[in-house]
């Protein structure tokens, strides 16, 4: 009897996961049938923190959590192709004031969530951070952040950025469709042995206390075996998309659980956090436009804190030096990606400021 119980129970939660996940690809799918960009991830949270907001969903258990940030930095990774590393080491003194640049964005826009709104560090820097979000999530989580309020700054810089601009892009007929280019599949046991190396070595990092560690471990080993050509290609695209579901899901779940009217003040804040981003984005553009001896309007595409792909579309559309703005954002995003678990982990949660 009580081991009937039990199989009950376990249905149970399965059954609960099981409709949490389908909320967030049913969103997800619906923005993509639309053609909107980012769309797996921005319909997955849109769709989950509507759902959410009229009735709570249940928070999927540590493993699905554990599993997506895994996934997640072997996709980040990935990008530290031979390649693009070489690209990127034409720009030295470019690179060098973009990382200045990403500690000014994640300073300023960190004190005015702090200041102005009144968030502990914790969360004001997770919020400020310009991308990576799989990282900024991996993080929090591990911090005991306020996922939330972090993702509604987040989603706002994302819908932004990487939904908006390009949006409009297209609707004013300034970036024509451009078909997505050929990318090498990993066979299964290449990507089960990178997926065992990841674990490992997120295993080894959550021995040595470091924030994050299955995301660090796994964005770690994915670049290093990238970056020395052992492996070469990215996870299928089937398993991307459940990434970013996934992320989409976990973002939209917590945006749920905050009121109304909190949620309504968040998005004044995350108005402002945006400005002050951009501006401190735009004025270390101008004198890294002038180390790399490339215009302004290059420099303004690179810096701007929004996802890789928006960028490279904005850059496509004005005629702009792609490989530039290519290796700026990819730096960008390696960046915070091996530097934030460090960065953060001696920052602790605490509460709000009354």
């Amino acid at each position: 009897m009580s081991g009937s119980g039990h199989s009950s129970t376990v249905l149970t939660v399965w059954s609960r996961e099981a409709l949490v996940i389908a909320i967030a690809a049913i969103g997800g799918a619906l923005f993509s049938l639309l053609g909107a960009p980012a769309a797996w991830l921005s319909g997955a949270m849109i769709l989950s923190a509507a759902v959410a907001l009229v009735r709570p969903l249940p928070v999927l258990r540590r493993s699905w959590f554990d599993a997506t940030v895994l996934l997640s930095g072997t996709i980040i990774g990935a990008s530290a192709t031979p390649e693009a590393l070489a690209a990127a080491a034409r720009y030295p003194a470019s690179l060098l004031v973009l990382l200045i640049a990403m500690a000014g964005i994640m300073t300023a826009t960190g004190a005015y969530l702090r200041y102005v709104a009144r968030w502990p560090w914790i969360d004001a820097l997770l919020a400020a951070a310009p991308g990576a979000l799989a990282t900024v999530l991996a993080v929090a989580q591990a911090k005991g952040a306020n996922i939330g309020r972090i993702s509604v700054v987040q989603l706002f810089r994302l819908l932004v950025l990487v939904a908006l601009l390009p949006s409009l892009m297209q609707l004013t007929g300034l970036h024509p469709d451009i078909a997505p280019a050929a990318v090498k599949v990993l066979t299964p046991g290449t990507m089960l042995v990178l997926l065992l190396s990841s674990f490992a070595v997120g295993l080894v990092f959550e021995r040595m206390g470091v924030a994050a560690p299955m995301m660090f471990g796994a964005t770690f080993t994915s670049a290093v075996l990238h970056g020395t050509g052992l492996v070469e290609g990215s996870l299928p695209p089937a398993v991307q998309i459940a990434v970013l579901v996934m992320l989409g899901s976990t973002m939209g779940g917590r945006i749920g659980t905050i009121p109304r009217g909190e949620l309504l003040g968040l998005f004044p804040l995350a108005a402002g956090g945006l400005v002050v981003s951009l501006g401190v984005a735009f004025a270390f553009a101008w004198p890294a436009a002038l180390l790399a001896g490339v215009s302004y309007a290059d420099a303004m595409t690179a810096f701007a804190p929004g996802g890789l792909e928006a960028m490279a579309m904005l850059a496509f559309a004005m005629g702009l030096d792609m490989l530039y703005v290519g290796s700026h954002h990819l730096m960008r995003f390696l960046v915070i990606g091996f530097a934030m678990p460090f960065v953060l982990s001696r920052v602790k949660a605490e509460p709000p400021q009354p």
